[in-house]
């Protein structure tokens, strides 16, 4: 009977141990959506002032936006890698498109 109970709760156990890091993942996606909101603003300020877009942080929101991708994969249970700061920061997903065009 402890044996039958064992394998009972081993899986359970392990589904409490992903809710856990879905809850963490849940917090940093929307920590991650601020700094997407806040470096989008700082862009167009920079963009008005300088008419010309600042590459750096052109770079730095495309990771930003492919890090978020990765923890919505994991939160919605579409992936089983554990996104940063649980394993490495994933790279670009694409590369930003040159030139910026306002068509």
């Amino acid at each position: 009977m402890d044996e039958q109970q064992e394998t009972n709760t081993t899986p359970r156990s392990k589904i409490a141990m992903r809710f856990l890091f879905t809850l963490i993942c849940m917090v940093l996606l929307h920590a991650v959506y601020l700094v997407i909101q806040v470096t989008t603003l700082i862009q167009y300020a920079i963009l008005l002032l300088t008419r010309s877009a600042s590459e750096p942080l052109r770079r730095f929101a495309n990771r930003a936006i492919s890090y978020s991708y990765r923890l919505m994969r994991y939160v919605t249970l579409n992936e089983n890698t554990r996104p940063f700061p649980f394993a490495e920061l994933p790279q670009e997903m694409e590369s930003p498109e040159d030139p910026v065009r306002f068509d």
